[in-house]
């Protein structure tokens, strides 16, 4: 396993899959479970992966993806997607805090509060929320991906009613992005250059 500098520095975007490769469900899991670390906003978990890998559910998502060859080429296709209305949620996801004695009910509460303050009546940072944990959700699963001696390929060009209605998305949840994993095949790119460090950080 390689290090988190090592996956930083070393994880590339790849187009080009081997389509021979395959993924056992436990391998799946367990990228699923290393996502399942990512940090979110009150700890809503406000999104879920859907991992597509039969064949004629890839080649239906591809369709919904404008055709993309990654998305039935690679071993498996994970859509995360966002959910609306994680507050909602939240409650459960953090009373085992309350129960193991972290924190009192006065925190738990106030906890609860806050977070239905922010969300509750306002559907557009719902949305935004959820894109953002989506989006951390994605990284945490290519640089997991990537230490496993993999290669990922997230794409956001796809339609998204054809992809909500192709994996039965509630009205509630939204599809942030897919990423293609599975092995390299030849012909990918390496990995692209990069801004000088001066050009894109200001130290205040």
């Amino acid at each position: 396993m390689i290090s988190i500098i090592d996956a930083i520095n070393g994880r590339t975007s790849a187009n080009n899959f081997d389509p021979t490769h395959e993924m056992s469900d436990d391998e799946i899991r367990e990228l699923a479970r290393l996502t399942n670390e990512t940090p979110t906003s009150f700890n809503m978990q406000n999104y879920r992966l859907i991992a597509v890998k039969q064949a004629a559910k890839k080649a239906s998502l591809k369709l919904a993806a404008f055709g993309q060859p990654k998305v039935t080429d690679a071993a498996v296709t994970f859509a995360i997607v966002g959910k609306m209305k994680g507050h909602e949620a939240l409650p459960a996801l953090i009373k085992p805090m309350l129960d193991g004695g972290f924190i009192d009910q006065a925190a738990y509460d106030g906890w609860i509060a806050m977070c239905n303050g922010m969300h509750a009546e306002n559907p557009a940072m719902q949305r935004d929320e959820a894109i953002r944990s989506g989006a951390l959700a994605a990284m945490t699963l290519m640089y997991a991906a990537h230490a496993k001696g993999l290669v990922t390929g997230a794409m956001i060009g796809f339609d998204p009613a054809a992809v909500s209605q192709e994996l039965g998305l509630t009205s509630n949840e939204f599809p942030v992005m897919l990423v293609a994993v599975g092995k390299a095949a030849g012909g990918n790119w390496p990995r692209k250059v990069r801004r000088p460090v001066d050009e894109m950080v200001t130290i205040l």
